[in-house]
């Protein structure tokens, strides 16, 4: 099998085309290739967590779904910085669905980002798989049938960390949230929790995405008296906050809960900064043989560890490529059948199951990060605590409300 590979940066989007043998078999195809993009954080407070590891992700399931598939087809990858920025990440949907031929968009870390994309892939009824946006509105009130939502989502983010720690004892809770739709509905879903479980919120105070500096809010946490200071954001913002707490000494009387945090940011902070610390993730790279086994791969060129994000990109693209493959085409409402049809079954998810409402339902990991003296070998940095089954990570369908479901 033949394979050339083209390699293009044009005003910070880039392309990657793999084409496929003489020997492909015919398919229905729009424009006669499948093309993939990756609509991305490139330089932003995500771009640890997604970024070009996103890309790398995209192009590993490209490799991989080459050499398992016996239905060949031209497939082309193409990727974009969003800016973090709900209007330019509209912008370029429209683009790459209007004049650029892609078929499906992948990644796009940061809720609001990610609910521009999914309003344009409904108008134009192409495919958008989010892995790095957290907002339940994806497969509820915003749903569509072309909008997946593979990783996670702040419902199982919250569910996961918040009921442990108040079984722990954290019973009474203060919110450091991030100013935007994801930090909004990562507070609105662990506070529901914490109550449901037996605990009290004793406030909140909200700052801006990005912040420059976290000692006012930290100070205002620490102010409350709350057993567990819950950080309701992501990225640079969780990892900036965690310093300034350990700083203040905040971490001696008060516990911190992350209600989204990524091993990236654990590696950031250091064991002694980041210990003892509850998470959720959808994937850990050291769980067993196949997450290292693919997590290595990835380490080869990219030199950093996968995120549950980088992973679930992965992921995504694949069962995507077999559906096509599966589909015979890559027209949205066959190739949607088979992708509710086929189980995910790869290393971030085993025995995977895409619903009715586009939510890809697979089991979650509570975590604990481990002291410094526990950490055997580099990014040796979580114990498992708890596998929750899908079924019990996710919003039930029967709660959704997904409009599409009461038709």
């Amino acid at each position: 099998m033949q394979k050339n590979i083209k390699f293009a940066h044009l005003l910070g989007a880039g392309a990657i085309v793999l084409s496929m043998g003489a020997n492909a078999q015919p398919l229905r195809l729009s424009d006669n290739e499948v093309k993939i993009g990756v609509l991305t954080d490139m330089s932003g407070i995500f771009a640890d967590l997604s970024g070009r590891g996103s890309v790398l992700a995209a192009e590993l399931a490209i490799e991989d779904f080459k050499k398992i598939t016996k239905t060949a087809f031209p497939i082309k990858l193409v990727f974009g910085d969003h800016q973090n920025k709900a209007d330019v990440a509209s912008s370029r949907a429209r683009q790459w669905f209007d004049a650029d031929g892609v078929d499906m968009i992948a990644d796009v870390p940061s809720s609001a980002a990610a609910l521009a994309v999914l309003n344009i892939a409904k108008e134009k009824s192409k495919f958008a798989i989010f892995s790095g946006a957290a907002s339940t509105r994806i497969t509820n009130e915003e749903c569509t049938p072309s909008a997946l939502h593979w990783a996670y989502d702040t419902f199982a983010l919250a569910a996961g960390t918040a009921r442990a720690v108040v079984k722990q004892g954290g019973d009474t809770w203060f919110f450091v949230t991030a100013d935007y739709a994801g930090g909004h509905a990562l507070e609105k879903d662990a506070a529901d929790v914490v109550k449901a479980a037996g605990g009290k919120v004793l406030g909140s105070i909200r700052h801006p995405f990005s912040a420059p500096e976290f000692s006012s809010y930290m100070l205002k946490a620490q102010g409350s008296k709350a057993k567990v200071i819950a950080l309701a954001n992501a990225g640079n913002d969780t990892t900036n906050a965690i310093k300034q707490a350990v700083e203040f000494g905040i971490t001696k009387q008060q516990t911190l809960a992350a209600t989204l945090m990524f091993i990236t940011d654990v590696h950031a902070l250091g064991l002694s900064k980041a210990q003892d610390m509850y998470l959720t993730e959808a994937f850990y790279w050291d769980f067993d043989e196949k997450t290292r086994a693919w997590s290595k791969r990835f380490f080869e060129k990219h030199k950093r560890m996968p995120t549950m994000v980088q992973a679930s990109v992965y992921s995504s693209v694949l069962h995507y490529l077999k559906s096509v493959s599966a589909a015979g085409t890559d027209e949205m409402t066959p190739v949607l059948m088979k992708m509710r049809d086929l189980p995910v079954e790869d290393m971030f998810s085993r025995n995977g199951k895409l619903r009715e409402d586009g939510r890809m339902v697979h089991d979650m990991y509570l975590l604990q990060v481990k002291k410094p003296a526990e950490s055997k070998y580099p990014w040796d940095y979580y114990h498992v605590r708890q596998i929750t089954p899908g079924e019990q990570a996710f919003i039930p369908l029967d709660h959704s409300t997904c409009a599409s479901l009461k038709k």
